[in-house]
């Protein structure tokens, strides 16, 4: 296995595959397996929930098409229910308008595939994932401008004494900004350095991220840090 997968944690990463087509669950399974992750198989949103909260994976392949709870409604339980250690989730989904892909992003995905997909993207899109999920290394100085701060280490992020709950990709996209701050970025850097030069993701993917984790960072009626540079794209600045 590649040292991509899983460097700087113990075992092998644990990945939850959500998906009603019995036949596809059984292929994406074999194609994880031979990459020596640990797989587990839910066929429906209820029993997919029921394995999270039970094995903590760090990723959820989730279709967005599921009997009873589909998977957007998953993806916003999983980001409602569990804690601060929250599965990357890529939605699988047969929709490739762009309203579709926004939808999933919103309710709390970190990618999406468009079906029907070829398995060495959807190989390295995991690979992306989990190397996100992983984050710095724990000696990583601690980011800050005016009263935000976030630490790599324990990876808390904070408008002075508020604590602000982020996902995994909206904390890789502050971690970005704040390394770069005052910077202006563009989506294309935005999309390199947060999503990886091989995501198929664009740039309403990062207008929509960084939306939410705008709304997260003045919460509580701090004045904004996260502007948006009309044309160009954004930066991070008191």
């Amino acid at each position: 296995m590649s040292g991509d997968w899983c460097s700087g944690t113990k075992g092998h990463s644990r990945v939850l595959v959500v998906e009603d087509d019995r036949r596809l669950a059984a292929s994406v399974r074999r194609a994880l397996e031979y990459e020596s992750l640990d797989v587990t198989v839910a066929h429906d949103g209820a029993a997919a929930l029921v394995i999270a909260a039970r094995d903590r994976p760090d990723l959820v392949i989730l279709d967005v098409m599921l009997p009873g709870l589909d998977g957007l409604g998953v993806c916003r339980a999983l980001r409602a229910g569990l804690d601060a250690a929250q599965p990357m989730v890529l939605m699988l989904t047969a929709r490739d308008a762009t309203a579709d892909r926004v939808t999933g992003l919103d309710a709390g995905a970190d990618d999406y595939l468009v079906k029907p997909f070829e398995y060495d993207e959807l190989l390295a899109r995991v690979r992306a994932l989990l190397r996100r999920r992983v984050g710095p290394e724990p000696a990583a100085a601690v980011l800050a401008l005016a009263d935000l701060t976030l630490d790599p280490a324990t990876r808390q992020v904070r408008r002075g004494t508020r604590e602000i709950e982020l996902t995994a990709l909206q904390f890789e996209l502050l971690a970005c900004l704040l390394r770069h701050q005052r910077q202006v970025l563009t989506r294309q850097q935005l999309l390199d350095g947060v999503w990886g030069g091989g995501s198929a993701a664009t740039s309403n993917v990062v207008d929509v991220s960084v939306g939410a984790l705008r709304a997260k960072l003045e919460a509580g009626g701090e004045p904004r840090l996260l502007h948006t540079v009309r044309g160009v794209g954004y930066v991070l600045r008191a």
